[in-house]
């Protein structure tokens, strides 16, 4: 039997620059199957890039990524296989119906079966009244559902979301939140990137706080909070703003790289 695999996201010693600009600086840190790991930092803190670095769309600098036990680099095929990417915006095929662009993931992922997952994912993410319309008829909020869907089909080990609940409204913002609890708990991985600190302390099992391209803090809220000498109800905006306003050197968190 291979070895037991602990961490699903490797991220060891990751630095990106943009000529002399320096995105991300020396970040590493882990993910593990069932965890809900929520990246907090303003604008320019270097979210995105490290997003965009894990799913291979920019080269890192320096350091290594690995994803399902993949080097992100060195066999991209096979780490991109573990997960699903929902970027801020995203880009459907505006002439495909919404059912069409879930017959399109099954065909090229060859996902067997699929057919029979189609109804309860439109159901589940309140889809199945527009199950024929096409994407350009959709609301930017269905459009985010519809990603969903498609990175929910394919039941991947990780799925890694920038903003995920960009114009949802509430009703749709507790069902997409129970559909990530559901499958955090069957094992999925979940690393997001968002500025509704109120979704991530709520949602999020861990949380990394960035600033300046630096890992100021990652570990539970509780953890954070007790490095951070902070009283023990103290909300993530009020650990946010700790931590980013007088940052000083960054909170060590035990058992976490």
């Amino acid at each position: 039997m291979g070895a037991i695999q602990t961490s699903v996201i490797e991220v060891e010693n990751f630095t990106k620059q943009f000529g002399q600009f320096a995105a991300v600086i020396d970040l590493s840190f882990a993910v593990r199957p069932g965890e809900i790991v929520g990246l907090v930092g303003a604008n320019g803190a270097g979210k995105t890039t490290t997003l965009r670095a894990i799913t291979g769309i920019l080269r890192p600098s320096a350091g290594t990524i690995r994803v399902g036990g993949h080097d992100i680099e060195r066999a991209p095929v096979e780490a991109k296989r573990a997960f699903a990417y929902i970027p801020d915006t995203v880009h459907p095929y505006d002439v495909l119906t919404v059912t069409e662009h879930l017959h399109f993931v099954a065909l090229a992922y060859r996902i067997s079966n699929a057919e029979r997952k189609y109804a309860a994912l439109l159901e589940e993410l309140e889809l199945a009244d527009k199950k024929d319309e096409t994407a350009s008829s959709l609301s930017r909020g269905m459009l985010q559902k519809l990603s969903l869907a498609c990175a929910f089909l394919r039941e991947p080990q990780v799925i890694i979301l920038d903003e995920p609940l960009t114009g949802l409204d509430p009703r749709g913002i507790r069902n997409i939140k129970e559909s990530i609890r559901r499958r955090a708990a069957c094992g999925t991985a979940f690393l997001l990137s968002s500025h509704l600190l109120v979704l991530v302390e709520a949602l999020c099992d861990q949380v990394m706080i960035l600033h300046r391209g630096k890992k100021m803090a990652y570990g539970s809220l509780g953890e954070i909070r007790h490095r951070a000498t902070l009283h023990k109800d103290a909300s993530l905006e009020e650990v946010f703003f700790a931590v980013t306003e007088e940052p000083g050197e960054p909170l060590q968190i035990s058992g976490v790289l």
